[in-house]
């Protein structure tokens, strides 16, 4: 079952004395990231934000009577590269059809054009340069492939799939999407 939550944002290194953090913020407008709530880290733990500047925030953790303000430099530091999260619960639903939370591809099973299944989305990279799709196999490596329209050109959230098309680099330019790449090399050993 995939994760319930979705990375919002992840807190950078301290920004000053009195514990303040830079942060990076994954929604549209950075300073929506403070619009859902408290937000969660890996462990379940409460933080709330409050934006002090362009990207500086103060950080308040726990909930409810049991909370205590970042106030120092130190408190910050421990704070460095604290994933935050929301419940996908408290996100908005897509207007549309066409729009979907990249969350929301994970676990959905991958077919290639002709309707072979390749895989199950394991994972969605995103570097900076783009996402891309891990696709886990059973019997070959995980196939990764950038999320581009060219390369996933159907997603299809109500159906629960989507539909690859491997770039030739991924089997080779001589081969097609049949290709076993768990069977590369065994040929030249015969």
């Amino acid at each position: 079952m995939p994760d319930s939550r979705i990375l919002l944002g992840v807190i950078g290194r301290a920004h000053g004395v009195r514990g303040l953090v830079r942060v990076t913020s994954h929604t549209a407008d950075p300073a929506d990231l403070t619009a859902y709530g408290p937000l969660t880290d890996d462990k379940g733990k409460r933080l709330s934000l409050c934006w002090r500047g362009e990207g500086i925030a103060e950080v308040t953790l726990g909930d409810g009577a049991a909370t205590v303000k970042v106030a120092d430099r130190d408190a910050a530091e421990r704070l460095t590269n604290t994933r935050l999260f929301i419940d996908r619960a408290q996100l908005p639903v897509p207007d549309d059809d066409d729009e979907f939370y990249l969350a929301d591809l994970i676990g959905l099973p991958a077919f290639d054009a002709g309707g072979s299944l390749l895989g199950t989305v394991t994972t969605v990279h995103d570097y900076g340069g783009g996402a891309s799709l891990e696709i886990g196999r059973d019997v070959a490596p995980p196939l990764i492939v950038p999320f581009t329209h060219a390369t996933v050109p159907d997603v299809d959230i109500a159906a629960g799939r989507i539909t690859v098309a491997p770039p030739a680099e991924v089997y080779g330019e001589d081969a097609d999407s049949s290709h076993d790449p768990s069977r590369a090399g065994t040929e030249a050993a015969a």
